[in-house]
């Protein structure tokens, strides 16, 4: 059973839909940090499709998790439903629209006995700290951040543009939509929370030890972001600051860093000024 001793879940805009949520269900927890292409028209939500499936998502895991057995098994099953409901409402011609669906990096967590599993899509990530002060992190989040920055380093200086801007960027534009559609007419479809329930094939699945007294952190990119791309301090001070201080004053150290040390993206380059945070903090 895990204790929740703080959660946090900032939009990344005040005037924009948070498409980040987190929850827990007895030995069962997760954060969900979804996404949309740039400009798509809503069908299942006022805002953002992706807000919708960060919704769903986490209401079916508060129901199902309690009775499931497998994370793979679990994450299947809300994804069929999440594509049954999406068919049901949406029009035809977006039912099989990769570029359109709504995507999802997540990572799902279970206590098993003195274990902890771990499921990951995407660049959500776990911190696990045991009793004797050791930790482990979870999850792809430093590689694929460090292919991110990267890619937005290149599309801006090609775009001449800056965080505020660039996602309406032709550039960037034209770049998302080639690779996601080079996913669809390859069936590569990206290992993500979607309405693809085959994408759990290729879950990332992790173990680390998980005694009484062991804490875990999980947390989206726009919080896990102070130790892989802002570099304030590491995982390990990160877990302290979070137990210590709680999660809110980190959050506003990334905002801080996002609109007064960096607002252009020079020293951190990233395709928002400030992305949605969101960050869950257990104790077992």
């Amino acid at each position: 059973m895990f204790t929740v001793l703080d959660r946090i879940s900032w939009p990344g805009h005040p005037d924009k839909p948070n498409e980040d949520i987190c929850g827990v269900s007895g030995d069962w927890a997760w954060v969900i940090d979804t996404s949309i292409f740039p400009g798509t028209t809503p069908v299942m939500h006022g805002a953002s499709d992706a807000t919708w499936l960060a919704t769903f998502a986490d209401e079916r895991l508060s129901d199902l998790a309690p009775h499931a057995e497998d994370g793979v098994t679990l994450l299947r099953h809300v994804m069929e439903e999440a594509r049954t409901i999406y068919r049901a409402i949406a029009p035809a011609e977006r039912h099989e629209d990769f570029v359109a669906w709504p995507l999802g990096a997540m990572t799902l967590v279970r206590r098993r006995g003195s274990v902890l599993d771990a499921w990951t899509f995407g660049d959500t990530t776990a911190y696990v700290r045991q009793p004797d002060g050791s930790l482990q992190v979870l999850g792809d989040a430093s590689g694929l951040r460090e292919a991110e920055a990267a890619k937005a380093a290149e599309l801006m200086r090609q775009a001449g543009s800056r965080p505020t801007a660039i996602l309406a960027e032709p550039v960037f534009l034209a770049w998302l939509g080639e690779r996601r559609e080079r996913q669809r007419k390859g069936g590569n479809l990206q290992a993500l929370l979607s309405l693809n329930p085959d994408a759990v094939d290729r879950l990332r699945h992790e173990t680390a030890p998980c005694g009484d007294g062991a804490v875990i952190l999980l947390a989206s990119d726009g919080f896990s972001a102070l130790v892989d791309l802002y570099r304030a301090m590491d995982a390990k001070a990160l877990i302290e600051a979070a137990l210590t201080s709680g999660l809110e004053p980190l959050a506003k150290l990334a905002r801080e860093v996002e609109t007064q040390r960096d607002p252009d993206g020079k020293l951190y380059p990233r395709f928002k000024v400030s992305d949605d945070t969101t960050a869950i903090l257990l104790k077992v």
